[in-house]
C-alpha cells in the first residue's frame, strides 16, 4: 500500500514550503471482515497452490469438496457444503456460466490465464446492486477477470507463457493488453493445450504392486477471449467479451481390476457473447445491465455401444439468451433498496429420436434491502421465480413460481474492530435440468425443485502487528443445511437411461475453520502460513426405519485440511502445500464393501522472477503429489502419481 501525502493551502499564512512524497509500505490483509463466509484467492497466489485451472484454484478453500476423476483432462466440479454441483452458481465478471442441459459447469477447462481473482461466497454476495441470478444458488463462485490498467507512458502489455510436463503436456497462451484511447482498451487471450493424459496408477486394496497406464486420457484443446473496455471514470463503465472454447478428448472409463476398455470421445464447442454496463449517480443511484448469447455444442462418441448401429453418438446443442437490469438507491446515507430482473431463454436440440426438444423460459425478480446501524449491518431479500417451459413431444414440465427468503446481518459487538459476528439464512432450491427431466421416455415431467435451507452463524477475527507478525486473521462458521426433495437418479436398463425422482431429507452440519498469517523474516523475506479446516456431517434422515438411516451421504468426508506455507522476497518464492481428506463412502450403505479411503497428497513450487533484456521474466516448476501417493477422489478413477509442470513467462 502505497500512502501519498500532498501540502495543502493553509488559510492562516503562506508558506512556501512543500512537502516530499513520502511512501509507506505495509501487507494489505486478507478481507475476511464480510457480510456471509466469503474466502478469495488472486493471480499472485496461483502458484502456492500449483493451481492450473480453477478447480485447482479453490480446492483449499473450507467447506469445498472438488469432485475430480482425473487424470489432465478430467471432469472437474464443486460441492459447496455437500449441497452438490447444481447448487453453485458459477459467474464470469458478473455473468453466470450456464448450463441448462446437466447444471454442472467443468471447473477443470477454466484456464487461469485472463483471471484476476476468484470469491467463493457462502449464500450470495453482500453487494446490493447485481443480478437477481447471483441470487439464485446457495453459493456462487465469482471468477473476475483481467481489466487493463495502463497509460499513456506504456500503453500496451504483451504476456507470453509456456508449459510443459507431465501427461505430454504442452500449454502455450499468449495475453495482449492495449490501450486504445483515453477511455478505451483491450485484452485478446490465446490459449492452446494438448496432453496425452497418460499416467502410472496403482489401484489399492487388490493385493498386488502392479502399476499401469491410464489410457484414453488425452487432449487437445484451444481458447481464445477478447474483451473491449470503456471508463470514463470508475462510476461509468461499459464492457464487451467474445469467448471460445474447442476442445477433443478421450473419456477414460472406470478401473475395475486394472481393466478398462473406455474408448469413449468427448467434443465441445461452446461460444459466448457478454457486455455489461455499471453506472453509479452521485445522488446513490447504481444501475447495472448485463447481455449474454451462448451456444454449446457436445458430441459423445461410444464406438463399443451395444446397439443396432453399433455405437452411440449423441450430439446436443443448447442455446441461452439472457438479459438482466439491477437498479439500487440510497434512500439514506445509512439505507440502500434494490430491485433486480433477470429473464432467460434456453432450448436445447439433438439428433436423438423421440427427444422432447424442451425450451424453457426463466424470469426472475428480487427486492432487496441493506441497513447500517452503527456497529450493526442488516440485509434481506425475496426472490420469486417463474419458470415455463414447452416440448416439441410429450408433456412439458409444470410451471413453476416460487419465493425464496434470504435474511443476513454482521455485529461488532466491542468498540475495537477487529472482531466481528456474522449470521445468515437463506432458503433457496435447485431447478431441475434438462437431463433430469427429459433425458429419456421414462423420466417424470412433473420433478420437484431440490429445497435447501441455510443457517450460518460464525466470527471473524483480523489484526494487524507492527513486530513479530504482519497480521493474524482467524474466521469460525457453523452451519447447518436441510436439503428437501433432493433428486435423485438411479440407471435403468444402461448408463445411457435413468429414471429421475425426488426422495427424502437430508440433513448437514458442518464446521469451517480458517486460518492465515504472515511474519517477516529478515530485511525481504515473509513467511506465510495459512489453514483450512472442514468438519461435515451429512445424513439422510429420510426414513427412520430404512437401513441407510442416519447415514453419511455418498463421496462426503467428514474431515479435510489444507495447509499452505511459504517463503518469499521480491525475486524467489517456495511453497508447499498439502491436503487431507478422510475416508468416505460411495453408496448410501456405510458398509466396508463400499469404503472410499482417505488420502493425504503434498505439493511443492519454486518461482523465480527475473529480468531478460529489461522484460519481466518468471520462471517456476511445481511437482504435485510430491510423495508420489496412490489414491482416488471418486472410486475406480484412479489420481495421477507424481507429476511435473515448468512454466516460463515473459512480460513485454
Amino acid at each position: 500500500m502505497i500512502i501519498f501525502l500532498f501540502s495543502g493551502k493553509l488559510l492562516a499564512q503562506t508558506d512556501t514550503t512543500q512537502l516530499r512524497e513520502v511512501k509507506v509500505f505495509s501487507t494489505p490483509i486478507p478481507k475476511v471482515k464480510t457480510l456471509i463466509p466469503t474466502q478469495q484467492v488472486s493471480a499472485s497466489d496461483f502458484k502456492r497452490y500449483n493451481a492450473n485451472s480453477v478447480a485447482d484454484a479453490i480446492h483449499n478453500f473450507s467447506g469445498v469438496n472438488i469432485k475430480d476423476y482425473g487424470g489432465i483432462g478430467g471432469l472437474k466440479t464443486v460441492s459447496v457444503r455437500s449441497l452438490g454441483e447444481n447448487h453453485t452458481g458459477v459467474l464470469y465478471d458478473g455473468v453466470q456460466i450456464n448450463d441448462a442441459q446437466n447444471g454442472q459447469i467443468d471447473l477443470g477447462k477454466l484456464s487461469l490465464d485472463d483471471v484476476q481473482e476468484i470469491i467463493l461466497y457462502n449464500g450470495q454476495p453482500a453487494e446490493i446492486c447485481q443480478p437477481a441470478r447471483t441470487y439464485a444458488f446457495a453459493s456462487v463462485l465469482a471468477i473476475k477477470t483481467i481489466h487493463p490498467q495502463l497509460n499513456s507512458n506504456k500503453p500496451y502489455q504483451i504476456k507470453a507463457t509456456i508449459k510443459g510436463g507431465s501427461f505430454g503436456l504442452i500449454n502455450p497462451s499468449l495475453q495482449w493488453q492495449q490501450k486504445l484511447a483515453e477511455s478505451w482498451s483491450m485484452v485478446v487471450n490465446g490459449n492452446w493445450q494438448n496432453a496425452t493424459g497418460k499416467y502410472k496408477y496403482k489401484v489399492d486394496g487388490d493385493g498386488s504392486d502392479t502399476l499401469t497406464i491410464r489410457k484414453n486420457g488425452d487432449i487437445t484443446s484451444f481458447g481464445t477471449d477478447a474483451s473491449l473496455f470503456w471508463a470514463k471514470d470508475d462510476s461509468n463503465k461499459l464492457s464487451f467479451r467474445i469467448n471460445y472454447y474447442n476442445s477433443e478428448q478421450g473419456l477414460p472409463g472406470a478401473i475395475i481390476f486394472y481393466s478398462s476398455s473406455s474408448n469413449q470421445r468427448l467434443w465441445n464447442k461452446d461460444v459466448f457473447l457478454q457486455t455489461g454496463y455499471d453506472k453509479k449517480w452521485v445522488n446513490g443511484l447504481h444501475l447495472l445491465l448485463n447481455t449474454k448469447v451462448s451456444q454449446n455444442y457436445i458430441r459423445y462418441l461410444d464406438p463399443d455401444f451395444l446397439n443396432q448401429q453399433g455405437e452411440l453418438d449423441q450430439r446436443y446443442t443448447q442455446h441461452e439468451y439472457y438479459q438482466s437490469a439491477a437498479l439500487s438507491y440510497k434512500v439514506y446515507p445509512n439505507l440502500e433498496l434494490s430491485y433486480a430482473s433477470d429473464i432467460s431463454l434456453n432450448d436445447l436440440s439433438t439428433n436423438q429420436s423421440n427427444y422432447a426438444y424442451p425450451i424453457r423460459f426463466t424470469w426472475l425478480n428480487v427486492f432487496a434491502g441493506a441497513l447500517k446501524l452503527g456497529r450493526l449491518n442488516v440485509q434481506g431479500n425475496i426472490l420469486n421465480t417463474r419458470i415455463n417451459e414447452w416440448v416439441k413431444k410429450g408433456k412439458a414440465a409444470p410451471s413453476k413460481s416460487i419465493y425464496s427468503p434470504t435474511f443476513m446481518l454482521t455485529i461488532e459487538p466491542f468498540t475495537n474492530p477487529d472482531f466481528q459476528l456474522r449470521a445468515f439464512y437463506k432458503d433457496i432450491y435447485r431447478i431441475p435440468t434438462f437431463n433430469d427431466l427429459y433425458y429419456t421416455n421414462v423420466g417424470i415431467r412433473t420433478l420437484k425443485p431440490e429445497f435447501a435451507e441455510q443457517y450460518n452463524i460464525g466470527f471473524t477475527f483480523s489484526k494487524a502487528f507492527t513486530q513479530i507478525l504482519d497480521y493474524a486473521t482467524i474466521t469460525t462458521d457453523i452451519y447447518y443445511n436441510n436439503v428437501k426433495d433432493k433428486i435423485i437418479a438411479i440407471p435403468s436398463k444402461d448408463i445411457n437411461t435413468w429414471s429421475m425422482f425426488n426422495l427424502g431429507k437430508v440433513d448437514i452440519r458442518g464446521l469451517d475453520l480458517s486460518l492465515k498469517t504472515q511474519t517477516p523474516l529478515g530485511e525481504n523475506w515473509k513467511v506465510i502460513l495459512s489453514g483450512n479446516y472442514t468438519y461435515q456431517e451429512a445424513l439422510d434422515v429420510t426414513d427412520s426405519k430404512s437401513s441407510v438411516y442416519l447415514n453419511q451421504i455418498p463421496y462426503t468426508p467428514k474431515h479435510t485440511l489444507a495447509i499452505n506455507a511459504g517463503i518469499n522476497d521480491e525475486r524467489v518464492s517456495l511453497y508447499y502445500n498439502q491436503i487431507y481428506c478422510s475416508s468416505r463412502y460411495y453408496t448410501s450403505q456405510n458398509l466396508p464393501e463400499y469404503f472410499v479411503p482417505g488420502f493425504s497428497i503434498s505439493d511443492a513450487s519454486l518461482t523465480y522472477k527475473f529480468s531478460l533484456n529489461k522484460f519481466l521474466a518468471t520462471a517456476s516448476a511445481e511437482v504435485n503429489n510430491l510423495f508420489n501417493k496412490s489414491y482416488a477422489i471418486i472410486r475406480s478413477f484412479p489420481m495421477p502419481g507424481r507429476s511435473v509442470r515448468f512454466t516460463f513467462q515473459i512480460t513485454i
